[in-house]
């Protein structure tokens, strides 16, 4: 299991770029496995990446 701050961390580098796609999307998942059922971080990334795949699903139809 990796800790709070390195998921922190490998997530900020996954989404630096600007790169959404489906790749990154199950590494960023994979990263949520890593953390806590009860994380208040787990959350939060959760809501993040459920926003991210809208904007990339909006950004793909337009």
């Amino acid at each position: 299991m990796l800790t709070e701050s390195e998921v922190t961390r490998s997530w900020q580098k996954l989404f630096k770029g600007g790169v959404f796609d489906d790749g990154n999307f199950e590494k960023a998942e994979a990263l949520l496995d890593e953390l806590r059922p009860t994380s208040p971080l787990r959350h939060r990334l959760m809501s993040e990446l459920e926003e991210l795949r809208q904007l990339h699903a909006e950004k793909v139809q337009a």
